[in-house]
This record gives structure tokens, C-alpha cells and sequence, in this order.
């Protein structure tokens, strides 16, 4: 009989201690904070046809034929630039960006191109910008249409996931258009 006088006091203290730890609720997603430094830009010479101004933070690889690497370390990620003079083969050349562009476009979500133009540098040219994930998230070139034509590829050293690399991209895509709007063909 003393069993079951103190069930129902035991009961309810085992739900009132039991429910002292207040509500629960899901936390909140967080979202990762990357701060890049300013860019700080400066005219790239060399030997090379060309010239332009290059963000501080990225380190010139160079290769053969005028071909250079812009490396990103603290974004893991390289800008391919590569330098054709023209021998009658603008088309071909430009089939061939156009190619390398949209076969990113099984993985992309989007390809945007713009147009850019520069008659007193005599420079004009295409900006890919890639969403998704794709290879490569910007493609671009430029050309005077007679003697020089450079192309671009931004590859970073990671499988491809937009989400995680977007600011990289864009802090990236923002160089890619500093460099394009500097560009000078020298004679």
C-alpha cells in the first residue's frame, strides 16, 4: 500500500526535474565569414606582348611562349593565362574558347557572357562568368583582332562546390576584370 501512495509523488518529480532544462529549439545556420584583403593592383612587365595590372596577392608563375599562371595560395585557386599570336587563325581560336567555355555548361548552372570593348587600347573580348559547379567559374579573352589574343581560366584546387568557393570567385572575378579593363598590347 506505501508502493502505491508514492508512485504518483515520485512521478511528479521526475517530471518536474525532468523539465527544468527550458525549451529546446534548433540552432540557427551559420555561415562561414571570409574576409580578403583589399586588392591592391600593379602593372605587370615583362617580355611578354602584353601588360596589365595584377591584383598584389596573386603570384606569377610564368610558362612558355608568354603562357603564365596567376596562383592564389590563400584561395587555392590559379588563373591559366594563355597567349596566341594571331597567324590567320582568329576563328579558330575563338571556336576554340567558346568550346572549352560551354563544356563547363554540363556541370554549370548558368554561363553569362559579356562583352568588352576598348577601342583606344584596341582590345575587345568576352567575360564568361560560370555558376554552379563546374570546373572552371570564369573564362575569358581578349584579342586587337591581328596580332594577340589572350585567354584566361579560373580553376580552383578543390572539387568543385559553389557554395563553398562563391567568395573566392567573386574576390577572383573581380581581378579577372582589372586585368582584362588594364590590359595594353605592346608593338
Amino acid at each position: 500500500m506505501n508502493l502505491i501512495k508514492c508512485t504518483p509523488l515520485f512521478l511528479l518529480l521526475a517530471i518536474l526535474f525532468g523539465s527544468c532544462e527550458g525549451e529546446v529549439l534548433p540552432k540557427p545556420k551559420a555561415f562561414l565569414r571570409l574576409d580578403y584583403p583589399a586588392p591592391k593592383y600593379a602593372k605587370v612587365q615583362s617580355d611578354c606582348p602584353y601588360a596589365f595590372e595584377k591584383n598584389e596577392l596573386a603570384i606569377i608563375d610564368p610558362k612558355q611562349n608568354c603562357w603564365m599562371n596567376l596562383d592564389y595560395p590563400a584561395l587555392n585557386g590559379t588563373l591559366h593565362l594563355s597567349y596566341i599570336p594571331i597567324t590567320n587563325n582568329l576563328n579558330k581560336l575563338l571556336e576554340d574558347v567558346q568550346k572549352l567555355t560551354y563544356e563547363h555548361a554540363v556541370k554549370a548552372d548558368a554561363i553569362d557572357p559579356t562583352v568588352y570593348e576598348n577601342k583606344e587600347q584596341n582590345v575587345y573580348g568576352m567575360v564568361y562568368e560560370v555558376s554552379g559547379n563546374a570546373a572552371s567559374q570564369a573564362q575569358f579573352y581578349v584579342t586587337d583582332s591581328i596580332h594577340h589574343f589572350l585567354t584566361g581560366s579560373l580553376y580552383f584546387n578543390v572539387r568543385p562546390n559553389y557554395d563553398s568557393i562563391y567568395p573566392a570567385v567573386n574576390y577572383i572575378k573581380k581581378d579577372i576584370r582589372k586585368l582584362v579593363e588594364s590590359l595594353e598590347w605592346k608593338n
